[in-house]
């Protein structure tokens, strides 16, 4: 009889556990803020960290860091609201709202007082190429497949000038920009194409542009369809807060050295992106 009663009473201490877990409110789950791959891993939790760390102390709630580890799984997750809020490139967000519709949107990042993102198509300082005519025939690296800087734009700027893919030597990806940056300078390949701060990141070490990419407007944080309303509300204004506030400087800079705001962000802000991957047959649901 006393084992019956030991073993109830542990049956009830267990459904009494397994309850309170399922009782736990949405609002004690810490939020999950998504950023693409295009640094390693670490360095990208390094910059995200103070934000995720000032979104915990003013939202009173845990939040988290996750890095996809491609774009596509990426896109995908801010596209199905698996993830909360995201960090967002242009042609990434421009692919999200093509296969899943319209998401939130939070903020926009401009970088030294210019709201565009800035690229380049880049070479080794000593390289013999000084137009973009002369790689035909030769190596050329992009960076991820869905990569506005690296990949797409770099490929429609060579579209633009006449040059296909069939008229490089060869070509391929690769999965940052830290990646192209370093196999341009080693030799490895002869031009690439990289975001604005890789490029000054490396230019010293013995880089080049060769060309300027065409300018779109910059990154942006969106969150997921489903939050609700008034957590948009409170995450939008905790984002645009950092213009204002002492620590909202460094918080920006070490997500992009050259980050001087965060602005309200509109889907036509990325109506000349649409264009562009219009004009140049990409397909925004691949």
């Amino acid at each position: 009889m006393r084992c019956c009663t030991f073993i109830l009473g542990l049956l009830l201490a267990a459904s009494t556990l397994v309850a309170a877990t399922a009782a736990e409110t949405p609002e004690e789950k810490p939020l999950v803020l998504a950023v693409h791959p295009y640094l390693p891993r670490e360095e990208i939790l390094e910059h995200f960290t103070p934000l995720a760390n000032y979104l915990t102390r003013t939202l009173g709630r845990p939040v988290e860091i996750r890095v996809g580890r491609t774009y596509a799984e990426h896109i995908e997750a801010v596209g199905s609201d698996s993830v909360d809020l995201a960090y967002m490139g242009p042609v990434s967000y421009v692919q999200t709202v093509a296969r899943y519709g319209r998401k939130p949107l939070l903020a926009r990042q401009v970088v030294n007082g210019n709201p565009f993102l800035k690229g380049e198509i880049i070479v080794r300082e000593d390289s013999p190429l000084h137009s973009l005519q002369d790689l035909k025939g030769k190596c050329f690296t992009f960076g991820d497949p869905d990569s506005t800087m690296s990949s797409i734009l770099p490929r429609w700027k060579l579209a633009h000038e006449g040059i296909t893919l069939s008229q490089l030597g060869r070509f391929r990806n690769l999965e940052s920009h830290d990646d192209v940056a370093l196999a341009v300078l080693s030799g490895d390949c002869d031009a690439g194409a990289v975001k604005g701060e890789v490029f000054q990141k490396f230019a010293p070490k013995g880089l080049r542009v060769l060309a300027e990419l065409p300018p779109v407007h910059d990154h942006v944080f969106v969150t997921r369809s489903t939050l609700p309303q008034p957590l948009i509300h409170s995450l939008q204004s905790a984002l645009l807060a950092l213009n204002d506030i002492p620590e909202g400087h460094s918080i920006m800079t070490a997500i992009h050295p050259g980050m001087s705001a965060l602005v309200p962000a509109e889907d036509s802000d990325y109506a000349n992106l649409r264009h562009i991957l219009m004009q140049s047959k990409f397909s925004l649901k691949r």
